[in-house]
C-alpha cells in the first residue's frame, strides 16, 4: 500500500495485543494457597490421628469400640491421607506445567514473531503492520504517536487476504519526518456498498527477553509484553 494523504476519518480502535504487567505473580498466589490448604489438612490429619489413638487407649475393655464405628473412622482416616497425597500430586503437576511454560518461552528469544496488536516501533523511519482484510474494500488508516496525537491518516484500496503488510515511512501527512518510537495504527474498512469490513492488525518484532517471574511468562517484543499464546506465527 502506498502512503498517500487523505482526509482524517473517524474509526473505532483496534484492540491492542499488549499484556499489562500483572500486579502479582499468579504462581506465587497459587503456591501460597496450596501451602495453606495442605497445612490445614495436615493439622486436621494429625488431630484426627491423636484422637483415634487416645480413643483406643482409653476404651473400656468390657465395652470395646464398636467394629462398624471403628471401621468408619479408619475410612475417614484414609480419606484425609488421600487428600494430602492428592494435594502433593497437584502441586507437582503445577510445577511441571510452569517449567514447561518457561522452557517454551525461552525458546522464542531471538526469534521474529508475529502477534496480534496495533502498536509497532518506528525504527530508522520504518514501521510495519500486517493487516487481515475480510473482503475487497477501502481501508482507512490512522496512526497515532505514543502521546495519542494523530500523525498520519490515509485511505487505500485493498484486496481480501491475510498478512498484508502496511509499511509506513515515518512521515506525517504534511511530510514531516517523525522521530523513532512507538506508534499505534487503527484500521477500519468499508466495501463498495458502504458496509463495514473486518480488519485485524498484527505486528512483527524480535523477542528480546522473557520475564519468567510471571505466570504465564511474558515475552518482550518491541517494548511491549505478550504471552506465548498471543504469538500467531514465527517468521524466522
Amino acid at each position: 500500500m502506498a502512503t498517500t494523504s487523505a482526509t482524517p476519518t473517524t474509526s473505532s480502535p483496534v484492540v491492542s495485543g499488549t499484556t499489562p504487567q500483572p500486579t502479582s505473580s499468579s504462581s506465587s498466589s497459587a503456591n501460597a494457597a496450596n501451602s495453606l490448604a495442605s497445612s490445614q489438612i495436615a493439622g486436621n490429619f494429625q488431630s484426627f490421628l491423636q484422637l483415634l489413638t487416645v480413643q483406643l487407649q482409653n476404651q473400656n475393655p468390657l465395652s470395646p469400640l464398636d467394629t462398624n464405628q471403628f471401621t468408619q473412622q479408619l475410612v475417614e482416616f484414609a480419606g484425609v491421607q488421600q487428600q494430602l497425597n492428592t494435594n502433593d500430586s497437584l502441586a507437582t503437576l503445577v510445577s511441571l506445567q510452569q517449567t514447561n511454560q518457561a522452557s517454551q518461552a525461552l525458546g522464542f528469544v531471538g526469534k521474529t514473531a508475529v502477534v496480534n496488536g496495533n502498536t509497532a516501533s518506528l525504527t530508522n523511519s520504518q514501521a510495519t503492520w500486517q493487516l487481515d482484510i475480510a473482503s475487497n474494500s477501502t481501508v482507512n488508516i490512522s496512526i497515532a504517536s505514543s502521546t495519542g496525537q494523530t500523525v498520519f491518516t490515509g485511505q487505500f484500496p485493498a484486496s481480501a487476504g491475510n498478512n498484508q503488510p502496511f509499511n509506513w515511512n515515518g512521515r506525517g501527512n504534511d511530510g514531516t519526518l517523525l522521530p523513532d518510537g512507538t506508534y499505534k495504527l487503527t484500521a477500519t474498512a468499508t466495501d463498495s456498498a458502504g458496509n463495514s469490513v473486518g480488519v485485524k492488525t498484527q505486528v512483527e518484532g524480535v523477542v528480546s527477553s522473557v520475564d519468567l517471574t510471571q505466570s504465564p511468562p511474558l515475552l518482550s517484543i518491541g517494548g511491549q509484553t505478550f504471552t506465548v499464546n498471543q504469538i500467531q506465527s514465527i517468521v524466522n
